[in-house]
C-alpha cells in the first residue's frame, strides 16, 4: 500500500518510527511533516516574527496553521496514498481531511494521539482542530481505554486500542564500560518528564533511605523541582538521554522507575515497554491494567505506596538473583507478546484492510 505519514516530527521517536516500521514491512511510505512551520533562526528567538510563530503553534491558529493544511492536502493529491495516517493531528482540521477523501474517496483517513485530548487537564484550545476532525477519520486508534469511549461519544466511526511500542532496533541491552558506569551505575533511575504529582516526594524518599539515585528527563521541567528540593538539588541539572545514552542509562540502574502521568489520566505508558526491552527490572505504580500485561513479581513489580515502594527497592537492589529473574521474564514478555512497533502496525495494518474490505463491498 502507498501510507501518507502526517504529523509534527519534532523528534525521530514517533512519526519517524512509525514510518521506518511500515516502510519494513513493504509498503510504499510518504510523509508530511509541520515542525519546520513554526522554525525561527537561534538568533531570532525573541524577534516579534519568532514569537508570532510560536503563539500560532501553541494556540493552533494563524496563516501558518492555514498553510499546513493547504500542503497537507495537495501532498496528500501529489502522493495519491491508498493510507493517510496522521500521528497527533493537532493542527489538521476536518476540511482538510474532508478535501482528501473527496478527491480521494477510496483512501482511508487514520487518526492516532498519544496524549489523552479528554483529559481535564488538557487546554481546549489545543485540541479543537483534533475534536472536530474526529469524525471525518475512518478509523480512530485509542493509546488508552478511557478514550475508546470518549473517542465513539465526539462521532468517531470506528474506534479501535492500540498500544504504544518499543522499538527493537532502539531499546536493546547494552554492556557499560567503565567511563559508562560514572555515569549511569545507580541503584534506582528515573528517565521522564516532571508532573506536580507524588513523583517528587517518592524520589526525595529514595534519597533519603540511603539509595543512590539518577533522574533523566527535559531540563526546563525539572530546573525549578531539582532547585527547590534540598534533598534532590545535587542531581541537577537533569538531562534528556538520546540514543544509546537511552539504553545505557536504563541499563546502568539495578531499578528503572515508571510513574504514570496523571495529566493524560494513563494505566500505562511507552516506557512500560521501552524498560523490560532493556533487560532492566521494571518498578512502577501499579494499575490493573500494567499488571495485565506484566504480572506483578514476575515481568515487572508495582508499588501503590511510599512504603511499598521503598520496601521493594530494598529487596531488589540487595537480591541479584530475584532482579535478574524478574528483568528477563520482562525482557521475554515484550519480545514474545508482540510489543514492538512492527507488529503494532501489522495490527493497525489488518484493521485498515478490513475497512478497505468493507467499503470494496458496498
Amino acid at each position: 500500500m502507498r501510507i501518507l505519514v502526517a504529523g509534527d516530527w519534532h523528534s525521530d521517536l514517533h512519526e519517524q518510527e512509525v514510518l521506518r516500521s511500515l516502510t519494513r514491512l513493504g509498503h510504499e511510505v510518504g510523509e508530511f511533516k509541520w515542525h519546520h512551520y513554526f522554525s525561527f533562526k537561534p538568533d531570532a528567538s525573541t524577534s516579534l516574527a519568532a514569537l508570532f510563530k510560536r503563539a500560532q503553534n501553541k494556540y493552533v491558529i494563524g496563516p501558518a496553521v492555514a498553510r499546513i493544511n493547504h500542503d497537507f492536502v495537495s501532498k496528500a493529491l501529489e502522493f495519491r496514498p491508498d493510507v493517510v495516517f496522521v500521528y497527533r493531528g493537532t493542527h489538521i482540521d476536518a476540511e482538510a481531511l474532508q478535501a482528501v477523501k473527496t478527491a480521494m474517496s477510496q483512501c482511508v483517513l487514520v487518526g492516532y494521539n498519544n496524549d489523552d485530548p479528554f483529559a481535564p487537564s488538557q487546554p481546549k484550545y489545543l485540541w479543537r482542530h483534533f475534536m472536530a476532525a474526529i469524525p471525518h477519520y475512518d478509523l480512530m486508534l485509542a493509546y488508552r481505554h478511557a478514550n475508546l469511549g470518549a473517542l465513539q461519544s465526539v462521532g468517531a466511526k470506528r474506534v479501535e486500542l492500540m498500544r504504544s511500542w518499543y522499538v527493537v532496533d532502539r531499546n536493546y541491552p547494552v554492556e557499560l564500560t567503565q567511563a559508562d558506569q560514572s555515569k549511569f551505575a545507580t541503584d534506582v533511575v528515573f528517565v521522564g518528564h516532571f508532573e506536580p504529582d507524588q513523583r517528587l516526594d517518592l524520589l526525595e524518599e529514595i534519597v533519603r533511605q540511603g539509595f543512590s539515585l539518577r533522574i533523566f528527563g527535559p531540563t526546563k521541567y525539572w530546573t525549578k523541582p531539582l532547585a527547590e528540593s534540598a534533598v534532590l538539588r545535587h542531581l541537577a541539572p537533569a538531562q534528556m538521554v538520546w540514543g544509546e545514552d537511552y539504553n545505557r542509562a536504563l541499563c546502568g540502574a539495578k531499578v528503572a522507575l515508571c510513574f504514570l502521568s496523571k495529566l493524560n489520566r494513563d494505566t500505562y505508558t511507552r516506557r512500560c515497554f521501552e524498560i523490560p526491552a532493556t533487560k532492566t527490572l521494571m518498578l512502577s505504580e501499579y494499575s490493573d491494567d500494567l499488571a495485565s500485561l506484566f504480572p506483578e513479581g514476575v515481568e515487572a513489580d508495582y508499588f501503590r505506596d511510599k512504603n511499598e515502594l521503598i520496601e521493594k527497592i530494598k529487596h531488589y537492589v540487595d537480591s541479584a538473583a530475584d532482579r535478574k529473574l524478574v528483568a528477563q521474564g520482562g525482557f521475554d514478555k515484550v519480545r514474545s507478546a508482540g510489543h514492538d512497533i512492527d507488529s503494532r502496525m501489522k495490527i493497525m495494518l489488518d484493521r485498515i484492510e478490513n475497512i478497505r474490505t468493507s467499503e470494496a463491498d458496498k
